[in-house]
């Protein structure tokens, strides 16, 4: 039997684990943190639980797929609950818009906005359905590891624009620059900036009133607790508190791996659901003329300030997903991803998850976390061992004066993360929150390839390859590997 080591458990690499094993390889996957989900790791003090990573569950139908190939029924597993109430979008003026599960009611609260955008909504979500059919349904399981495959489909992706950016397209449709604010916000969902990402990424609209949005009942963490489950009923070997220092390579091929405590690892097939920029900065140095420009030229997300608080008090009129934004849009993103500055005026995402699930805080309790978009580790100006108490106070200053007023007085505790705890705990280049960012230059095979350029039993899953961040992104990841075997 062939066996097949995945490095990184993130569900990039879980998903590849589940499919290398159904198609009978030996499977081993070895991570660095102390539990799987790669990013979405689960935090719980005195009570209080958090999710750290992804906390929005669209596209279920991956996650079945999973099971179902061990003929297994997900549902038996984990519990999805869907939303009524999508997203809240708070403006800076005191109004909101609720985006809904609903279309009807949707449609109703956009003509609260703005009357005539309500028909023109009806058509942006047609020319999302367009794309997604293209870019999602035909596209995202496809390998773009030759360059032909993506001349092939350059007319189709033309045709959608897709030179141009999310905020664009979006302009094309609806004249309220509120709603064009919260209709435009998905890129940054991926890592991506409104202005510069490809409009191909309007596939989200379609994708989530497709198939929904939900939230896994005791979180994210249970999702990956029902994979944990799957894995250890299959036979798939999980080992974790373990870092991949170390490949050895004969003749372009990798024979082993060596661990930090420098055990060696054999095997025949070798996945890699680590950031493929550390892969090939620090793990796989390379003269390859392509890798040389990527790792030179490439653009990062953005970084991520996320603040974990609990509440002695419920605030029962915050919805479980809530989106704050500051006065500016374009000049607060230009800040982010181009001048690599701090911003004072704030947008914030603010999640409730005991707005659905009532196990997250002890009785009378709220948990929350609060998600802030920042500049990368490039922003060297940024010190964030001497600003980040003040860039926490900042949001929750914002938060108490916006809309959950007496906050300072109700919260039992408080903890957060940087770009620097991206970076070092999980090997994220620069600290970006979601590795490469989503540009047209930088998709499909522009993108990391999923079968490295360089070796040939070295196969590459996970946000920074094809089809990119975000859980259905990386989940279809695997399922590009798997058509590339």
């Amino acid at each position: 039997m062939k066996k097949a080591i995945v490095i990184g458990a993130g569900f990039g690499g879980i998903a590849s684990a589940l499919r290398l094993k159904k198609k009978g390889y030996d499977v081993e996957i070895v991570d660095r943190c102390n539990n799987l989900g790669g990013r979405a790791q689960f935090f719980e003090v005195n009570g209080y639980k958090y999710d750290a990573g992804p906390t929005i569950i669209t596209a279920p139908f991956l996650f079945k797929e999973l099971f179902s190939l061990y003929d297994k029924n997900f549902e038996e597993y984990v519990t999805l609950k869907p939303l009524d109430v999508w997203y809240r979008f708070l403006f800076s003026d005191g109004s909101y818009f609720d985006y809904e599960k609903s279309i009807d009611n949707t449609i109703s609260n956009i003509k609260k906005i703005n009357n005539a955008d309500a028909a023109n909504y009806k058509k942006l979500l047609m020319q999302s359905k367009r794309i997604y059919d293209l870019a999602f349904e035909k596209l995202a399981d496809k390998p773009f590891n030759k360059f032909y495959t993506m001349v092939k489909y350059i007319p189709s992706l033309l045709r959608f624009k897709s030179y141009e950016s999310v905020y664009s397209f979006t302009s094309r449709y609806l004249k309220s620059e509120k709603l064009r604010r919260a209709f435009s916000i998905q890129p940054l969902l991926v890592g991506g900036n409104p202005f510069d990402t490809t409009c191909i990424y309007s596939l989200i609209h379609y994708l989530e009133r497709a198939h929904g949005v939900y939230f896994s009942m005791g979180g994210t963490g249970n999702l990956v607790k029902a994979f944990s489950k799957l894995m250890e009923e299959v036979g798939i070997k999980v080992t974790l508190n373990t870092t991949i220092e170390k490949f050895h390579i004969v003749n372009k091929f990798i024979t082993s791996v060596e661990d930090n405590r420098g055990n060696n690892k054999n095997a025949d097939l070798f996945i890699s659901n680590i950031d493929p920029l550390h892969l090939y900065k620090n793990l796989i140095k390379s003269e390859n003329i392509l890798l040389k420009y990527k790792k030179k030229y490439v653009r990062h997300s953005m970084g991520l300030f996320v603040l974990f608080f609990g509440t002695k008090k419920k605030f029962n009129k915050i919805e479980h997903h809530t989106i704050l934004f500051g006065n500016q849009y374009y000049e607060l993103l230009l800040k982010i991803f181009k001048k690599f500055e701090l911003p004072e005026d704030i947008s914030i995402y603010l999640h409730r998850p005991t707005a659905t699930d009532s196990s997250f805080a002890p009785k009378g309790g709220d948990s929350y976390y609060a998600l802030v978009p920042v500049p990368n580790l490039l922003a060297k100006k940024i010190a964030w061992s001497t600003v980040a108490e003040n860039f926490k106070n900042l949001i929750l200053k914002v938060l108490e004066e916006r809309t959950m007023p007496g906050l300072s007085k109700e919260i039992v505790h408080s903890f957060y993360m940087t770009p620097e705890n991206f970076k070092e705990r999980y090997l994220s280049d620069e600290g970006a929150g979601f590795s490469v960012a989503p540009f047209f230059t930088q998709s499909a095979w522009f993108r990391f390839h999923n079968k490295s350029e360089i070796l040939k039993n070295l196969y590459l899953v996970g946000a920074g390859t094809h089809p990119g961040a975000g859980l259905p992104g990386v989940v279809s990841s695997a399922k590009v590997l798997e058509n590339l075997l």
